[in-house]
C-alpha cells in the first residue's frame, strides 16, 4: 500500500508501507524530486547490467529524507510550511517513508531502530529549523475521523 500525505495539491510525504507488493519496478516520486524512491521486486537471476553514475550538476534547495523503520513502531506528525500542525500517522517495522515537503516531528511508541537516507553535504544549524510539537492532545490520526 502506498499512502501520500498531500497539503493543498503538495506532496509532503510518501509512505511505502510494509505490505506493498508488486512485479517489476516501479518509481513514486516525479523526476524533478532531489531525491527518488523507487520498488524493485526481480526474480532470481534478473541481471542489472553493471553501471557507473555520470557527474550531473543539480541543484538541491530543499532537504528529502527517507526513512526505513528496521524495528519499533514511531508516530510521525506532519505540518505545513508555515509550521501548522496537519496531521499524524503511525510507521511500522518495515515501512518506508520519503519526507518532501513541509515540517515534521516524530515519538517513538515503542524502542525503535530507523535508517535515515538524505542528500548533503549537511549545513548544520542553516539545514532545519526547530519549533515546538503538537500536544498530544490536538493529534489527528490518519485514517481515523
Amino acid at each position: 500500500m502506498i499512502d501520500r500525505i498531500t497539503h493543498k495539491d503538495r506532496e509532503l510525504a510518501l509512505i511505502i508501507r510494509h505490505s506493498f507488493r508488486k512485479d517489476g519496478i516501479e518509481f513514486f516520486t516525479p523526476g524533478t524530486y532531489s531525491q527518488q524512491i523507487g520498488y524493485m521486486n526481480r526474480p532470481a537471476g534478473y541481471v542489472i547490467e553493471p553501471h557507473v553514475h555520470n557527474p550531473v550538476r543539480r541543484e538541491v534547495q530543499y532537504t528529502k529524507e527517507v526513512l526505513f523503520v528496521k524495528s519499533g513502531k514511531v508516530r510521525v506528525d506532519f505540518y505545513d510550511d508555515d509550521q501548522r500542525y496537519l496531521e499524524s500517522s503511525v510507521l511500522n517495522v518495515g515501512d518506508v517513508i520519503l519526507l518532501a515537503y513541509g515540517g515534521h516531528g516524530f515519538e517513538m511508541l515503542e524502542p525503535t531502530e530507523i535508517i535515515e537516507v538524505k542528500q548533503g553535504p549537511y549545513a548544520g544549524d542553516h539545514d532545519k529549523t526547530r519549533f515546538s510539537p503538537i500536544s498530544p492532545d490536538k493529534l489527528k490520526m490518519r485514517g481515523s475521523d
